[in-house]
């Protein structure tokens, strides 16, 4: 059983609320020759690690017509400091180059079988998955990083080369489910990082 979208599968659609006051749908990216969705968060350490690394991917792909949107789905009930008002000022804050939208619901990130965060799922320009997993091998620590996946997966696909690791292990902490997590989730990812 797979717990997350398989490589080749559409992007589910989405309608959900970003920092910037607007909604924002899958069609609204329809202009991007690649969509980057990933599930991140305000406050955890892999995505605080990681998120000047994923800055430089998106600003280095950007002229390729790469478009990066995150998703915060984790309950505010759970972690405060992951509730809308904080991505906001975290935006404010950081001024990161993607759309950050809120996924109160957390319906989305079922939709995309998210583990962790970060996860990453790229999609091609007809929005069929042709990557999905962590961005580089050492998010809470960059200075140990040996492979940046997701850089590698974008280079492969842009230049026309089939990407050579499709699907990788997401590296992070797990979505703060409201309630019970999903039935997909396997028991040992139901710590409390």
């Amino acid at each position: 059983m797979s717990y997350t979208l398989d490589n080749g599968a559409a992007a589910p659609d989405f309608s959900l609320p970003a920092t910037d006051g607007k909604m924002y749908a899958l069609k609204d990216f329809a202009s991007a020759k690649v969509l980057v969705v990933f599930f991140t968060c305000n406050h955890c350490p892999y995505v605080l690690g990681s998120n000047e690394i994923t800055r430089q991917t998106a600003e280095k792909f950007k002229k390729d017509g790469v478009v990066f949107v995150g998703i915060n789905s984790n309950s505010k009930n759970t972690y405060p400091e992951d509730s809308c008002e904080h991505m906001v000022e975290q935006m404010k804050i950081h001024k990161f180059p993607w759309i950050y939208l809120h996924d109160e619901s957390q319906d989305i990130a079922r939709k995309y079988g998210a583990l962790k965060t970060p996860h990453f799922y790229i999609f091609d320009q007809s929005r069929h998955l042709i990557y999905t997993g962590r961005a580089i091998d050492s998010p809470r620590d960059p200075s140990k990083m040996k492979s940046n996946d997701l850089e590698k997966a974008l280079s492969e696909y842009l230049s026309g080369k089939p990407v050579s690791i499709p699907r990788t292990n997401p590296i992070g902490c797990n979505i703060k489910w409201e309630g019970k997590p999903p039935h997909w989730m396997p028991p040992e990812a139901c710590d409390l990082v």
